[in-house]
């Protein structure tokens, strides 16, 4: 494999493949940028190359399996190629990499920022070490540094996803994310604001923070919190949005919510991960919220925005989750009317306290929970979009579309609510700009986009 291969990355064709949430999608771009910069051609994941690079997930099981998948994948693509996985599986699944013929080069976490540096040292060394004498991976459980990245070019049109911080201190009695990321290690706020004023050159109009767990930013640091960070990303000149990742419900506090609702840039669009809607299962999650407390964060962005986007996450099926703790979490959702509720069955992840809980519930039960819950989040959502319609609405417009055999530009209001206008619509002109202030919502495209 390695005797037919020059030794640095340069003229080597690379194929990447990403898997798993937004913080990872951003470090994957920030590892082709650098690729890039060093003379890799990138090419589509499906083609022959001579490295294969897969950026893996680990938060459950499946997401395990997944990135094994590809990983076997890339080298039945090309046996001769070096397949490298990369992240949180190299984390959880050390000993089963170390194993795996089909891998030949792990990098952890906290070492992307390396791809290249640590892609030569492999090729240069021409051995057979996957970890390059525990070089290309740390313990991330004990590092406290923050691995600094730069995005320098535009993935999207006109959002960028801007990382603030990684590693998670919750410790979710479900969840190995804490294992796989490490401690919360928060950026440096000018790294923040250095990087996003150099894509406000490139077009960028909308900046969406992302991290492990965006509320912790700064805890470790003793020093500006999350809130500060979107003021000072605010007074950029050029940014028109900020949107929020997910966020932890204890941040919503009254002076948090007076300061973010005095931002006229912020969207009034947040997620709430509320997982149940249940105390006792809340409990058994080892979550540090009572309904009770995120009812009354969900009444303060209310009363403080003008209908605010409401979105969550909920875990159906929990260990032990019995019909009337469903049935309390179901009456729960319904009361709070989420615009969007991201429904999961509960999947037991090797390693954690959850996975070791009596009561598993069957597949059926988990399933038939799901059911309701997907079924009241289609009407939730319907409800909340056609507030708009009749309205004026800004849009920040970022694809083309061909819906039904018909041309539409697509985009997002501030509050994530998808629109489309055909090109047979004046507007739709005006909107290569990328954004516009519409006349008039008509009605709706289809189940989830509002035509203007």
């Amino acid at each position: 494999m390695l005797d037919n291969m020059q030794n640095n990355v340069n003229g080597l064709k690379i194929a990447m493949h990403n898997l798993g949430c937004k913080t990872n999608s951003y470090e994957m771009d920030v590892m082709g940028q650098k690729i890039s910069e060093a003379g890799g051609i990138l090419v589509p994941f499906t083609s022959k190359a001579d490295v294969y690079i897969i950026n893996t997930c680990t938060v459950t099981n499946i997401a395990d399996r997944k990135s094994r998948q590809m990983l076997h994948k890339a080298k039945k693509e090309n046996p001769e190629a070096i397949v490298v996985a990369v992240g949180c599986y190299v984390e959880t699944g050390r000993e089963g990499v170390i194993k795996d013929e089909c891998i030949d080069l792990a990098v952890g976490n906290n070492k992307k920022s390396e791809i290249v540096e640590i892609l030569n040292s492999f090729l240069d060394a021409r051995g057979d070490d996957k970890t390059l004498g525990g070089t290309s991976v740390v313990d991330i459980n004990n590092t406290h540094e923050y691995e600094e990245m730069q995005l320098t070019n535009m993935p999207e049109h006109t959002r960028a996803y801007i990382k603030i911080q990684d590693g998670c201190n919750q410790f979710c009695s479900y969840c190995v994310i804490p294992y796989a990321r490490g401690r919360v290690r928060s950026r440096d706020i000018q790294d923040i604001l250095t990087e996003i004023k150099g894509l406000i050159q490139k077009g960028c109009k909308e900046v969406v923070l992302t991290g492990i767990h965006i509320s912790s930013y700064g805890v470790d640091k003793q020093s500006e919190g999350l809130v500060e960070l979107v003021e000072r990303i605010a007074d950029l000149s050029g940014i028109e949005r900020i949107r929020l990742g997910s966020l932890e419900p204890r941040i919503i506090t009254e002076e948090n919510v007076i300061r973010l609702a005095a931002i006229d840039k912020l969207c009034p669009h947040f997620h709430l991960s509320l997982q149940s809607g249940c105390d006792s299962v809340l409990k058994r999650m080892n979550r540090h919220y009572t309904a009770e407390e995120f009812r009354n964060g969900v009444r303060l962005l209310r009363e403080h925005f003008d209908r605010p986007a409401i979105t969550t996450d909920i875990i159906v099926g929990f260990p032990g989750e019995t019909e009337e703790e469903f049935e309390e979490c179901r009456k729960f959702a319904d009361e709070i009317e989420f615009y969007e509720m991201h429904v999961f069955k509960y999947s037991p992840r090797k390693g954690t306290v959850a996975a070791g809980m009596k009561e598993q519930l069957t597949d059926r039960e988990k399933s038939e929970r799901s059911d309701v819950l997907i079924e009241m989040t289609k009407r939730q959502s319907e409800v909340y979009r056609s507030l708009f319609i009749g309205n004026e609405v800004g849009v920040l417009w970022e694809d083309m579309e061909e819906i039904k055999g018909k041309n539409y530009m697509i985009g997002h209001t501030d509050r994530y609510v998808r629109v489309a206008v055909a090109e047979d619509n004046p507007i739709f002109k005006r909107a290569v700009s990328g954004e516009i202030t519409t006349e008039h919502v008509m009605g709706f495209l289809n189940s989830d986009t509002l035509l203007i």
